[in-house]
Order: structure tokens, then sequence, then C-alpha cells
């Protein structure tokens, strides 16, 4: 890795490499590897994201555990889930600008792979898996509460285990790389001391729904529960469609 490449890199993730070459291993996709007759790559980062996945499992079960002692397992494991899913990690990868380090294969570039979620996912959990290697546990564990942890809790406004319909929804979105939810105001009632307000909130093409409540952010939250449901009906009745052809066809 060209060494102004990595110093750009090692400033997006706010860590130096003691092993430069774990960094690169760590952002070369297996596209690019297939590759390595014309680029000099060596090795994709599919272990390493094998690695990862497991050591980031454990550390924000280690944090959960620590910072939230009177949760239940199954609270634990809810809150677990809400920020080690393929959305959350994709969505740390965007904050610190991962996609832009990629190495990538012509036919992944060709296709937006910087942008897709998945190759996100998987590369943040391989520089995880670097850095634990680089530089044992405690320069991970820094590195996925700084990154991961601290941001997701901050942009879902709270506890990982509280309800939080609208970052359920943008989650679902980013998952399938569709389009972001629009929210609007559309209707208000009632005195100032007890108004009511209603929220529309849509998905272009795909959703549309309504909810009402106290405050603005409690109707949005009930519209995106709703959105939510539809979205999520539609995409098990599509998976049942596609499955009946298939079975159909055999």
């Amino acid at each position: 890795m060209v060494d102004s490449c990595l110093a750009d890199l090692e400033q997006a993730l706010g860590y130096r490499f003691l092993n430069p070459g774990l960094a690169e291993r760590a952002l070369t996709h297996s596209s690019a590897a297939t590759e390595r007759e014309s680029s000099g790559v060596s090795g994709s980062n599919e272990q390493l994201e094998y690695l990862g996945d497991a050591i980031l499992e454990m550390l924000v079960s280690e944090y959960l555990f620590a910072t939230y002692p009177g949760w239940s397992e199954g609270q634990l494991s809810k809150g677990r889930a809400r920020l080690v899913n393929a959305a959350a990690v994709a969505s740390a990868a965007r904050r610190i600008g991962l996609g832009g380090h990629l190495r990538l294969g012509r036919g992944e570039e060709k296709t937006g792979g910087r942008e897709k979620p998945a190759l996100l996912g998987d590369a943040f959990e391989a520089v995880v898996a670097a850095i634990y290697l680089d530089a044992g546990m405690p320069a991970a564990r820094e590195f996925v509460i700084r990154t991961l942890i601290d941001a997701s809790l901050e942009s879902k406004g709270g506890e990982p285990g509280v309800s939080d319909h609208k970052s359920a929804l943008q989650e679902f979105l980013q998952a399938r790389s569709l389009p972001g939810a629009i929210y609007e105001v559309v209707r208000e009632s009632g005195p100032d001391h007890r108004k009511i307000f209603w929220v529309e909130v849509s998905v272009p093409g795909l959703a549309s729904a309504t909810g009402a409540g106290t405050n603005k952010k409690e109707a949005e939250q009930l519209a995106a529960e709703q959105a939510l449901t539809q979205l999520q009906w539609q995409s098990q009745s599509a998976a049942t469609i596609g499955k009946r052809i298939i079975d159909d066809r055999k």
C-alpha cells in the first residue's frame, strides 16, 4: 500500500498500523485478489472478515454486559443484534469513509462496489481483525467502541435495546440499497398544550404510512413502524412467490 494511501486510511480509522500489510489485506476484496497477476495483490480479506465478525460480536457483548448489568439475556441479545446487524456495521463503515479505500476488481468497481452494504460490512469486520492482530484486543476494543458502538448509540438516541422504529426502517432500507424514508408533518390539531401531530413517512414507490402522536418524534416512530411492517410483508411475499416459481419449474 502506497504510504500516502496508508496515511489517509489510518487517519480515517484513527489508528496507525505497525504492520501495513494487515491494513492492505483487510481492504482487499476477493474480486481484486483474483486479478493478482496484474494488480500485485496477495490474498483477500475473507479470512480477516471471518475473524473480525467473531471479535465484533464478543466486544459488543462485553460492552453491553458491563454497561447494562440489569438487563436480561433477551435484552442483551436484542441490543447486540441492533448494534452488529449488517446495516449497522455497513453504516459504521460509511461513517469513516471505508468505501474509498477498498481494493476492488474491475467488475465490482464498475457496479458500485464501494457503496455496497455487504462489501462495506465485510471490510469493517476485516479491519477489526487486522487491528486485533496488529495490536491486540485493547486496540480493537477502542476502535469498535469509538466507530461503531458510540456512533450507533448516538444516532439511535439512547440505549440499543430501546425500540426505535425509525432506525430499524433506515437499517432495513440501507441493507437493501433502497431509497431513504421521507418524513412530513401533514396535520396538527388541538390546543398548544394538548396538540396532536400527524406525520407521513414515504419510501418512494414502495411504502407510505401515517402516524399520530403528542409530539413529532412519537408520530414519526409510529409511522415508521407501520411502513416497516409494510416493507417486511412485501419482502416476505416476494420471497414466497419466488419460491413457488422455482418449485413449479422443478
